[in-house]
């Protein structure tokens, strides 16, 4: 059995290492000149929109998936016809698009903050009526991490943020006050069976996911997240590993944006969970019996941004992840993942992994 996977990045790596564990060879797709999931199997350098690379993919491996989602559809229509590709090019389209999203999250009853559609200035300001200040403005397509949007807080910012994101698709959203984040991940494979995994609670900073704790003792939004979660992957058909992110604002949730991929608020699961997510996702795409996704008592997730320094690979508690990439500013290098047996334990592990690192 051998999984296609287009892109080899640290997602790519990580499944990689999954696959090994389950006895499965991979073949990634990626133009890098040192992917860091070459380590895995053979990469395919070139790039993800090339016909005859995909057509190579598609005859030497039993099923495709993907790592991130900026993957281009059409490259995915080329060769779904010829081999199965997870998750469904339907659910990359709508993530690809945060109109399509919201729409989505609309048409299947999952709260979220107000938006509106941008394609001039005078939209701008008409944004701001219906949804008063602060709005976020965001480019449709593209954004991650923070990068292209901009927060309108006063009138004085509308022409600075038309100035740098004007030109591209935009969408205006309602400002929420929320009192934190929380991701939900959840799979489903082929025949439909569906494992969903314990909230984790998100920290960002800079647009920037700094650190995932999880489980979170909320038993009520969990199940209210577990209930969105499967109406997407239900009206989805989907395959795979799905990430939902949420605002927590007081005794409700309401829904920021979707991940068709395995994401890293849930790199937690690779030490804390009897199944990680990346061999979820694994089995899920091969349809086979999906796993446990019970916690291994508490689990913490804390990024390496921009460079990993001595003091990560020097401490006394934590699991050091390094993806092998060149450092640079802003760029995820790795992670370091804590468990531990009771919540208040791990957050202080937390703590001090985040004031030894960064």
């Amino acid at each position: 059995m051998r999984i296609g996977i287009i892109g080899a990045g640290q997602l790519g790596q990580m499944l990689g290492y999954a696959a090994r564990d389950l006895g499965v060879e991979c073949c990634f797709l990626d133009p890098s000149d040192a992917p860091p999931a070459a380590d895995c199997g053979e990469v395919i350098q070139r790039p993800f929109d090339d016909a005859d690379a995909l057509a190579s993919l598609a005859a030497e491996c039993d099923v495709i998936t993907y790592e991130f989602e900026n993957v281009p559809v059409a490259a995915l229509h080329r060769i779904e016809g010829k081999v199965p590709v997870y998750p469904p090019a339907a659910a990359l389209r709508h993530a690809q698009d945060r109109l399509d999203e919201k729409r989505l999250f609309d048409q299947l009853d999952i709260p979220l903050p107000g938006y509106r559609t941008v394609d001039t200035r005078k939209d701008i300001l008409d944004a701001i009526d219906d949804l008063g200040l602060p709005v976020v403005i965001k480019t449709r397509r593209l954004g991650y991490d923070g990068k292209g949007q901009s927060v309108i807080r006063t009138l004085d910012d509308v022409d600075e943020a038309w100035k740098a994101l004007g030109g591209s698709p935009l969408i205006a959203e309602q400002w929420v006050s929320f009192d934190y984040e929380v991701s939900a991940i959840g799979a489903r494979n082929v025949d439909g069976d569906i494992v969903i995994y314990p909230l984790s609670r998100n920290v960002h900073e800079d647009g920037i996911l700094r650190t995932s704790c999880s489980p979170v003792d909320a038993a009520r939004l969990a199940d209210r997240a577990e209930t969105y979660v499967r109406r997407l992957l239900g009206h989805l058909n989907y395959v795979g590993v799905l990430a939902l992110e949420l605002f927590v604002c007081d005794d409700d949730l309401m829904a920021n944006e979707f991940a068709p991929r395995v994401h890293n608020s849930g790199h937690w699961t690779i030490e804390g969970s009897a199944t990680s997510q990346f061999e979820n996702h694994l089995r899920a795409v091969l349809n086979r019996p999906l796993g446990s996704t019970k916690s291994l008592g508490h689990a913490g997730m804390v990024n390496l941004i921009g460079t990993i320094p001595d003091t990560a690979r020097a401490l006394k508690h934590g699991v050091l992840h390094d993806y092998g990439k060149a450092p640079r500013p802003g760029r995820k290098l790795g992670h370091i993942t804590v468990t531990a047996e009771s919540a208040a334990e791990r957050d202080a592990f937390v703590d001090i992994i985040r004031r030894n690192v960064t």
